[in-house]
């Protein structure tokens, strides 16, 4: 059982920034595609960036340009930089994994989530 425990959360003012990290507990993070989701109150949860163990990312529309995943395979680590915040930004994160060989693979992981929070 792979765990993921986000930090990096916190209250931020518009136009700010914030860098949250995910940290895996077992080294199958090296096979594992990563990615970033929130959630907002009273909304469905949504992708915002992914990242294949080779480096390979992709990004929703409405963050592309300012925020950026990259991962750290050596130390089982997925990081999402966040520039440029904005309200609307205001949401739970929280980290995915997604074996993608192996005996495992399609098995899916979840952290808890970061809380956070842009003001205007």
């Amino acid at each position: 059982q792979v765990q993921l425990v986000e930090s990096g959360g916190g209250l931020v003012q518009a136009g700010g920034s914030l860098r949250l990290s995910c940290t895996a507990s077992e080294t199958i993070f090296r096979i594992c595609d990563m990615a970033w989701y929130r959630q907002a109150p009273g909304k469905q949860r949504e992708l915002v960036a992914t990242i294949i163990p080779s480096g390979v990312t992709n990004y929703a529309d409405a963050v592309k340009d300012r925020f950026t995943i990259s991962r750290d395979n050596a130390k089982l680590m997925v990081y999402l930089q966040m520039n440029s915040l904005k309200p609307e930004d205001t949401a739970v994160y929280v980290c995915n994994g997604v074996v993608r060989q192996g005996i495992l693979k399609g098995s899916s992981y979840w952290g808890q989530g970061t809380q956070v929070t842009v003001s205007s």
